[in-house]
């Protein structure tokens, strides 16, 4: 018997947030797939100010869809509004170009429902037609963190945005992601806040997400904004030591490449702000991050 998706039962459980700007073809393609999903969730777009004509083409051809139209590009940090917006207890996230897989929304659901403490879980993500697994995916899979009796999978302490499903009260409270990283290891950030908060995170290999990304001639932009926030990240979080480790491993890297040298000096220019904003990690959390560091 086929497939009855217009008499599907909703899964009120989970809604899907998506944040985009300009890129208007590959959002059409990921609303049309995630629109057909038998959970048949409530999608949320949150527009960075495009100018393409987004809003307009989003309204007209997929009227389920709820769209925030924001007067101004907040980079990443747009997704809080859909998880504000959205009422379900559970929030995926999808870039413009990725998607989920039939049955991963319900089987993350299911493992937040039956684990109250955990806060997000990380998909296993497919790349492109050939579906390779990202490499980011393969290094969560093999973490050297302890694994816990009573959760899924395998503890983390990070993310891709594009993969992940977390527990739209655990995000509220650790602050969601944070402005003024934009686009471009955002994760890091928000992966450790939810810990030092209490909430568990963890990679989930049977929860798949794809994603196909564009190409990108000029990885320079990315680099820079990189090595800007894993900057800034150390310094609001880490203790002295690990936070020196780290600028001193870029620093010296930096000399060799253009961005990441531009990165250095963009981070060092917000040094007052991310000191403002510094904040220490729990103990137990920092020992956890130094056994990620070392592999053991």
């Amino acid at each position: 018997m086929p497939w009855d998706h217009d008499h599907a039962a909703r899964d009120d459980r989970i809604g899907v947030v998506i944040a985009s700007r300009n890129r208007l073809g590959p959002l059409e393609r990921t609303l049309e797939r995630v629109l057909a999903l038998p959970e048949r969730p409530c999608v949320v777009l949150v527009d960075n100010a495009s100018t393409d004509g987004t809003v307009a083409a989003v309204r007209d051809r997929f009227p389920s869809v709820e769209v925030i139209a924001l007067a101004r590009n907040e980079e990443g940090a747009a997704r809080t509004r859909g998880v504000e917006r959205l009422t379900t207890p559970y929030v995926a996230f999808c870039d413009d170009d990725s998607w989920w897989s039939p049955g991963a929304l319900t089987r993350a659901a299911d493992l937040l429902d039956d684990h109250p403490s955990l806060g997000l879980v990380a998909a296993r993500i497919l790349v492109g037609e050939e579906e390779r697994v990202d490499p980011t995916s393969e290094h969560m899979s093999a973490s050297p963190l302890r694994r816990e009796p009573d959760l899924p999978g395998v503890p983390v302490l990070g993310f891709l945005a594009c993969g992940a499903v977390v527990r739209r009260a655990a995000y509220l409270e650790a602050g969601g992601f944070e402005s003024r990283l934009g686009v471009g290891g955002e994760e890091e950030l928000l992966a450790l806040d939810l810990a030092a908060a209490g909430w568990s995170l963890v990679y989930v290999d049977d929860v798949v997400a794809h994603h196909d990304p564009p190409p990108r001639p000029d990885q320079g932009p990315r680099a820079r904004r990189l090595v800007r926030n894993q900057l800034w990240t150390v310094w609001m979080r880490r203790p002295p030591a690990a936070a020196l480790r780290h600028t001193a491993r870029l620093l010296l890297r930096a000399p060799a490449d253009r961005a990441r040298s531009r990165g250095v000096v963009d981070a060092i220019r917000g040094l007052p702000w991310a000191l403002r904003n510094r904040r220490s990690l729990p103990p137990e959390v920092e020992a956890r991050l130094r056994t990620l560091e070392s592999g053991a």
